[in-house]
């Protein structure tokens, strides 16, 4: 089954992200269904996809740091199944007026902040007071909710300058739920991420979803965009869609907000730049988001200790030909997209999923739990399986533990 014909194919899934391949992994496999993946770019893995950088032999994740983690037991099995994972744990600091503080806040970031030395009663009893402005539960907006979990002068540090260089969107215009993906920590955990199973694929993200991929009954197809060979699968064929759900419709309701990232890379002749994998700049001052040094997100390679790769990432609206991001989800869009998932129950046989075609903000794990969701609830019974969950408690492949 190769080339541009479809003939024999069963499933054809557009993207090859996190999504895509889980669920054409689990039919193939599951099913024994011949699965057609369509990905418009070069290669597989979506924005996790990663590189060996020539010069220095360190892993460079071509669209920004991707840190795995989940507390969701049944993805980490599913995970497990093509790769072992490091022990890594994820650390940020972000830099304002030359200083340097944990993130997400926590006490240190507290007690640095406010230049004392805070209980945690004592700053729980400050941040109350400080947040009191605006109640949680009304606040509907990104800004009054970051007021109403961090204060002001918390949030005017280290949320307001960074999410106006993100989103180039007045805060008073976002979503609140977008700062609710951020941990406030009133103890010394320096920790970004609060879920039990944490770490990298052992030999990278690239090496990951290659073997998701390489299924005998999974065809993938590179450089192809769906909106050119729509019309050449045959009617019946059921679709997995993970592209631009407004895109599908040829934006019939109008064009979703994403936003999208540039990214500036330097070979330096040091063995370590800053430190640490991730360095966020609060200061509006500054024109980029933060900056990645990759060497630090695997301790245990023997990387070279005089040179170093650097990446700075910078943050803009995305137009017709950018990789889209992140959804702005302004009040517009929301409504846009009401149309969109109107017009999507209307399609038969084809399921609309992952990060594009959701509109959300999908990390890999919610992408992997989606995917076998959609699996096990929509496509198995399709063609008359019920699946048993116990399946995913089984390693398949030799370099998974």
């Amino acid at each position: 089954m190769t080339g541009s014909s479809f003939a024999g194919t069963d499933l054809v899934v557009v993207g090859a992200g996190f999504f895509g391949l889980t669920v054409a992994e689990r039919v193939a496999e599951e099913l024994g269904r011949r699965v057609v993946v369509l990905e418009r770019r070069d290669h597989i893995g979506g924005n996790a996809y990663s590189q060996t950088e020539p010069h220095t032999g360190i892993e460079v994740h071509r669209y920004g740091s991707h840190l795995f983690h989940t507390a969701n037991p049944r993805v980490w099995n599913y995970a497990r199944r093509f790769t072992e994972f490091t022990d890594y744990r994820h650390q940020v600091w972000t830099v304002y007026r030359g200083q340097v503080y944990p993130m997400p806040i926590n006490l240190a970031t507290m007690s640095g902040f406010f230049e004392r030395q805070l209980s945690p009663k004592q700053a729980r009893a400050l941040i109350a007071e400080q947040a009191a402005e605006y109640q949680q539960d009304s606040a509907d907006n990104l800004e009054h909710r970051a007021i109403s979990l961090i204060g002001r002068p918390l949030y005017e540090a280290f949320v307001r300058g960074y999410t106006r260089k993100q989103w180039q969107t007045d805060p008073l215009e976002l979503p609140a739920d977008v700062i609710t993906r951020l941990p406030v920590r009133y103890t010394f955990d320096g920790g970004y991420f609060d879920d039990p199973h944490q770490g990298l694929p052992r030999d990278g993200y690239t090496a990951w979803v290659t073997r998701m991929a390489e299924h005998p009954r999974i065809e993938v197809r590179l450089d192809t965009d769906y909106a050119t060979v729509r019309d050449r699968i045959p009617p019946g064929t059921p679709v997995v869609y993970s592209g631009p759900i407004d895109r599908y419709f040829h934006y019939r309701e109008g064009e979703l907000g994403w936003r999208t990232l540039d990214f500036s890379t330097d070979l330096l002749d040091v063995g370590d730049f800053q430190g640490t994998a991730v360095l966020n700049y609060a200061d509006e001052s500054v024109p980029y988001t933060r900056v990645h040094e990759y060497r630090h997100l695997h301790p245990e390679r023997d990387y070279p200790t005089d040179r170093t790769v650097v990446v700075r990432e910078f943050s803009r609206f995305a137009g017709p030909e950018d990789e889209p991001y992140y959804p702005v989800a302004t009040i517009a869009d929301r409504a846009r997209l009401l149309r969109y998932r109107a017009l999507a129950e209307r399609e038969r046989d084809v399921y609309f999923g992952g990060r594009l075609g959701s509109y959300r903000y999908l990390d890999m794990h919610m992408a992997i739990g989606a995917a076998l969701s959609l699996y096990a609830n929509r496509l198995a019974p399709r063609w008359g399986v019920h699946p048993d969950p116990g399946d995913l408690d089984r390693p398949r492949h030799p370099a998974a533990r």
